[in-house]
């Protein structure tokens, strides 16, 4: 790979093969820098920072670095009975997270509880065994071509098959 100065503009262009990160424009290199390599990491290994317990009810929603007014803060999402027990081991979550990352990451966390209702998703029947509702069958009925209303008749043959 060789660097050429371009003549007329300032900046420097590669040629050859690029990088990945050289092709990002720099805005989105600083957002990167900034925040998204500390969140994607934790969530990548959020099971080996606060252990298989926790990881089972709890993960990571967001993370906000810090800036002039507010310090770093990781936002965790709890199950609905479980916070009091992510409350009293937040210190512990903090000191292995900047353990893992080496430097203070974190300084503060904030939890959030949801309901953990586990819904199993089941296959739902038709009613009607075709597969279009009554009011586009009769938008079907007053189709006055009738290659157009053929074909969509048959499309919906097709997704009554399936």
């Amino acid at each position: 790979m060789s660097y050429k100065n371009n003549t007329k503009q300032r900046n420097k262009s590669i040629q050859g093969l690029r990088s990945f990160k050289d092709t990002l424009p720099t805005s989105v290199k600083r957002i990167i820098k900034k925040k998204g390599h500390i969140f994607s990491e934790t969530l990548n290994n959020w099971k080996y920072i606060v252990g298989s317990d926790f990881f089972k009810i709890c993960y990571p929603k967001s993370f906000k670095n810090s800036n002039k007014f507010a310090v770093s803060t990781l936002l965790i999402m709890v199950k609905r009975g479980h916070e009091v027990e992510i409350e009293y081991s937040k210190n512990q979550i903090i000191d292995k997270m900047n353990g893992y990352f080496g430097y203070r990451v974190v300084e503060k966390l904030k939890l959030l509880s949801f309901e953990d209702t586990q819904t199993s998703f089941k296959k739902t029947t038709v009613k009607n065994k075709g597969a279009t509702n009554n009011k586009y069958i009769v938008k079907l009925v007053n189709i006055k071509n009738n290659k157009i209303k053929k074909s969509l008749i048959e499309l919906s043959e097709l997704f009554k098959q399936k």
